[in-house]
């Protein structure tokens, strides 16, 4: 079996010399950068199992890297190690698209075990939770980050949810009605054309060719089903 490889992003000599050379010991192949850009650049690649990056590092951030890497479909599992013990840096840095999250000073044995827990996931298992794909489109649920031919699409916040509930309900036929109920959360649906509106929105930016759309179908009297 071909060893894991770890990129650990961190600026802390001491504790990347401790770290690699104990990751090292237990099988892993191990890489380190000691700044934020560099960290960045070399998990782009996306040629690593995982990435252990410190939250606090010169030139880049930790926040800004997980963020950046989820943008652009990175989806290689991110273990954050931090010096801050604030509820809301953990929030924020899940919420950016961390798998897990370790206060220092920590024990090795925990990172040890936290380490083996995110590599022992399915390697799709965030694409089915997280991420969605069909053809050129790619949706981050997490980053509400949304992609078409490797270029990031820009919608709004009423497109993006539209769009995921079409994802969570593809396949299905959903009425006009339904879509006023669950998207704008309309207790009576009115009689508007919003949601044609919108679904026109989506098609121009999302579709190969909006005026024949394969993503998001019309069922005349009926309303729209998602195909991708």
């Amino acid at each position: 079996m071909a060893e894991k490889r770890i990129l650990l992003i961190e600026d802390e000599p001491s504790l990347v010399l401790t770290l690699r050379d104990r990751l090292r010991s237990e099988g892993y192949a191990v890489d380190a950068s000691d700044n934020g850009v560099e960290g960045y650049e070399r998990a782009l690649d996306g040629s690593f199992d995982l990435v252990v990056l410190d939250l606090t590092l010169p030139g880049k951030g930790g926040l800004d890297v997980c963020r950046d890497l989820r943008q652009h479909g990175i989806t290689t599992p991110v273990l954050m190690l931090t010096a801050r013990g604030q509820v809301v840096d953990k929030v924020i840095g899940l919420k950016l698209g961390a798998d897990d999250y370790l206060t220092k000073p920590f024990e090795m044995l925990e990172l040890l075990a936290r380490i083996e827990a995110l590599l022992r996931r399915p390697a799709d298992a965030r694409l089915e939770t997280d991420f969605f794909q069909s053809g050129s489109l790619r949706v981050d649920f997490r980053s509400t980050t949304v992609w078409r031919n490797g270029e990031v699409v820009q919608v709004s916040a009423r497109e993006f949810k539209l769009l995921r509930y079409f994802i969570e309900h593809r396949g299905e036929t959903l009425s006009r009605e339904e879509l006023l109920k669950k998207v704008w959360e309309y207790q009576k649906a009115p009689n508007t054309r919003t949601v044609d509106v919108h679904v026109a929105w989506l098609r121009q930016k999302l579709e190969e060719d909006p005026h024949n759309p394969h993503l998001i179908l019309t069922l005349q009297g009926l309303g729209y089903r998602f195909e991708g």
